[in-house]
């Protein structure tokens, strides 16, 4: 009799972490985005053999629309990267051209990062492309987070197999991100770290992402200004808009 009522709570207790890993998922990435925002960045790229500063500003409306901006070096200052829903396009200063990403495309670095073409377009799918499980608890940066396993839903359209996310109990902030291939090998890590307050929001300030095949190379991502629940002309996310953007 007790080994049922024992067997019955396990069942009762995961049916209760499979409902609300959906629910974490979903409070945490509602946390980054908001109805609207807007933040300055800079994103320092590291090789072994170089590295490369970008400062950029960044304004999003929910999960389908974000415009992006290069403010420096000289060499890139003024070109612009537009999201709109599952499309990206690219305004270069240099010829005064807007492009749109065609497929090919998608999978290559952005602007030489650790980050993909495909990433940018792909910020949402952890919520509506994953089956979200609580696999255990683990402590990072000194904040207790829930350690959080989500496989792809049959047909989605993703390039991981696996990803692991550990999103802090209290304040529901995303710690670390582990990215699994088709075959379950760890390719790369988000971590983040010094966590400061944001227009009343605790958010990781700093996001390093780094592929754990490629030693001595990251890409670090800092957010200077974040501002939440701003308003913000529709104009701004449309493709004639993104050469007057500043």
């Amino acid at each position: 009799m007790k080994y049922k009522l024992l067997l019955l709570l396990m069942v009762v207790s995961n049916f209760s972490f499979s409902q609300n890993a959906d629910e974490i998922v979903k409070n945490a990435d509602d946390k980054l985005r908001g109805k609207s925002s807007y933040s300055e960045i800079t994103i320092n790229i590291n090789r072994p053999k170089w590295s490369k500063e970008l400062k950029m500003k960044y304004w999003s409306k929910g999960s389908d629309y974000s415009v992006s901006v290069i403010t420096s070096p000289a060499k890139e200052k003024g070109t612009v990267f537009l999201m709109r829903e599952k499309e990206v396009w690219n305004y270069l200063p240099t010829i005064e051209r807007t492009v749109k990403f065609p497929p090919s495309m998608m999978l290559q670095n952005w602007m030489g990062t650790d980050l993909t073409n495909d990433d940018l377009v792909k910020q949402s799918s952890l919520v509506t492309d994953y089956d979200k499980k609580i696999i255990g608890e683990e402590e990072k940066e000194g904040y207790t987070c829930w350690k959080i396993e989500l496989t792809p839903k049959p047909n989605a359209a993703v390039v991981w197999g696996k990803i692991i996310i550990w999103i802090d109990e209290k304040e529901y902030m995303q710690m670390q991100t582990d990215f699994y291939d088709e075959d379950m090998f760890l390719v790369n890590q988000m971590i983040g770290s010094d966590v400061k307050t944001f227009d009343s929001k605790l958010l990781p300030s700093k996001l390093t992402v780094v592929p754990v095949d490629k030693p001595g190379q990251s890409t670090v991502i800092s957010y200077s200004q974040w501002k939440f629940g701003i308003d913000i002309p529709d104009e701004y996310f449309t493709t004639n808009y993104m050469k007057r953007i500043h």
